[in-house]
């Protein structure tokens, strides 16, 4: 599909991207940047893309800075900062003739018009190249009209804990003459363009919380009484490993880097059965790896929380990249029929709020839960408001066992026989993987068989009755249903919203399966449905259509290991829905 070089609407916003090689401090200007520029007033969101490298490669970040809440990635650069040879080519797609290029003329491969800047040579000038990085965040909040103060003070906090006091006023050199360097730029009027509006500042976003996906699963694991997480690193799951490893002293949590992904899995079920609340993070390859131990929770009742990051596969594929690719491989995944709960959280506050469900869920239910995020989730920042302590307390399901305790007792109706945990109580609280009685001792009696199976089965009934119905957003009386799940949700809405079109409505779904029965009413009522997926297969459509009947017969999907963007995805939907009006 050829793309337009102008935006449908006037945009509200400015689009930054920092493109440069791995190694050259790209993820710290954002860091500092979106910080510094929240702190001033205004609303910031921030992605990235970057290769599976160490050194080297074309990494780069999005910066998208408002007045006015913004939560979505764009196919549009308005200001460019090139860092190494590469990176004009590395973005040149999404270039167009009113994109500013601002970077060091002499050492860029374009035949592009380049305001030059040599961030190398002025932070020679104060003393080391490494200022560069500094002196590029101190250009972007000046050109923004960012607060210099709010900056330095930063600045201050940020590096006085771990260095010296000299590198520390370096650093704040280099801030304070990008900053300048910016208002020259703007007094000399070179930073002519129609995608520059002035934004307004905010007081009241001074007080927002701004924190990425990795972070928000992690404190709702945290709410959720998460005490043990046993996880091996894995892109791009491993920010939940080191997250809660950095709080482990503060909330009372072990945290263990195991040797590998079944170690993982076995040590969390272990946890579990010794009363503990634990968790793995882990991604596709990982979980492959962990799908007999979820077997085996699944046999003798423990609860489990697994935290699956999707990158794209098979195989190692791109590390580093998302996708929305693992949900069938989930759903499926284990040998035998037990219950399980998927859930994919939309946003950063659900990334929170839904971990913190799954702990409770794990526990009442005695099943594995699975949180689906991807790599766009957790490497994604924007500001919420705030985040408040879930209503929901954190119940504890195990009970003090008597001398008569049967750990799988067949009379209770619901399959959810009271859990006891060893040495809390007279009960001897025996498990087995082997199909067992009621006292958790194997067997092979083909009658305690069936009833076993019943009633592992008979928790479907309970859990259904919780079951979180999907979010309608849009038009209520609605022609056209935009379908999507999980990290998707404020993308297709900021294009839903682009398109501005009153007979239109988004139905996103963060609980996977079960699925809600109140999906067909919303489903049946539109005149057309679009699903919108991160994967080859409509692999969502094919499980809606598998659990209610209905039959999505347009699908958008995407899967060359990037998230969509808004203003694309506004064109790639007003396309289909021009295409089905002229037929």
């Amino acid at each position: 599909m050829k793309r337009e070089n102008k935006p449908q609407i006037p945009e509200q916003d400015i689009s930054i991207v920092l493109c440069g090689e791995a190694g050259q401090g790209i993820q710290t200007v954002e860091e500092l940047l979106t910080r510094i520029l929240k702190l001033s007033g205004y609303y910031v969101f921030a992605t990235k893309e970057y290769m599976s490298r160490v050194r080297g490669g074309s990494n780069s970040t999005q910066i998208r800075v408002s007045s006015k809440p913004i939560q979505a990635p764009v196919a549009r650069i308005d200001v460019l900062i090139p860092l190494d040879r590469e990176a004009i080519k590395h973005v040149s797609y999404y270039i167009d003739e009113h994109t500013i290029i601002i970077g060091d003329e002499e050492k860029l491969d374009t035949n592009k018009k380049v305001i030059n800047v040599s961030f190398l040579k002025m932070a020679q000038e104060i003393g080391k190249a490494i200022y560069a990085n500094i002196i590029a965040v101190g250009l972007l909040l000046g050109l923004l009209d960012g607060d210099i103060k709010i900056g330095k003070d930063f600045l201050t906090d940020y590096f006085t804990e771990k260095n010296k006091k000299e590198f520390v006023e370096d650093n704040i050199k280099a801030l304070e003459k990008g900053y300048q360097e910016a208002r020259r730029l703007i007094k000399e009027n070179l930073l002519k363009s129609e995608r520059l509006p002035k934004l307004k500042k905010s007081s009241k976003v001074k007080n927002n919380l701004l924190f990425n996906g990795a972070e928000a699963v992690g404190l709702g694991a945290i709410a959720g009484g998460c005490n043990f997480i046993s996880s091996y690193p894995m892109s791009p799951s491993t920010g939940v490993l080191t997250f809660l490893a950095q709080h482990a002293h503060d909330f009372d949590i072990i945290a263990e880097q195991t040797e590998d992904e079944i170690s993982a899995i076995n040590m969390a079920i272990g946890a579990w059965y010794t009363g503990a609340r634990a968790m793995v993070t882990t991604s596709g390859g990982g979980f492959a790896l962990m799908t007999e131990g979820l077997s085996l929770a699944g046999m003798i009742e423990t609860p489990v929380v697994i935290h699956l990051a999707q990158r794209p596969a098979p195989s190692t594929g791109l590390p580093t990249r998302t996708e929305q690719g693992d949900l069938l491989f989930v759903l499926y995944a284990g040998h035998g029929e037990f219950p399980r709960i998927i859930l994919a959280p939309a946003t950063i506050e659900d990334a929170y709020y839904l971990t913190q469900k799954a702990f409770n869920w794990a526990d009442k239910f005695q099943i594995p839960v699975i949180i689906l995020t991807d790599q766009y989730t957790m490497d994604t920042y924007y500001n919420i408001k705030k985040l408040t302590i879930p209503k929901e307390e954190i119940n504890n399901f195990i009970i003090k066992t008597d001398s008569d305790y049967h750990r799988y007792n067949l009379k209770i109706k619901d399959g959810i026989s009271p859990r006891g945990i060893p040495g809390f109580g007279e009960g001897l609280v025996r498990v087995d993987s082997d199909e067992h009685d009621e006292m958790g001792l194997i067997t092979e009696d083909m009658d305690i068989r069936k009833r076993m199976v019943e009633k592992r089965n008979a928790k479907w009934y309970p859990l259904k009755k919780e079951i979180l119905p999907p979010t309608l957003a849009g038009a209520k009386d609605y022609r056209i249903l935009l379908v999507g799940w999980g990290s998707t949700f404020n993308i297709i809405k900021e294009a839903m919203e682009r398109l501005d079109r009153p007979d239109i409505a988004l139905l996103h779904f963060q609980q996977l399966y079960p699925i809600s029965e109140e999906s067909i009413v919303f489903l049946d009522r539109a005149e057309q449905v679009i699903s919108i997926e991160n994967n080859y297969s409509g692999q969502f459509s094919r499980l809606l259509e598998a659990e209610t009947g209905i039959s999505v017969g347009t699908k958008i999907l995407k899967y060359n290991g990037l998230p969509f963007y808004a203003d694309e995805l506004a064109r790639e939907i007003d396309d289909i829905l021009k295409e089905v009006a002229q037929k």
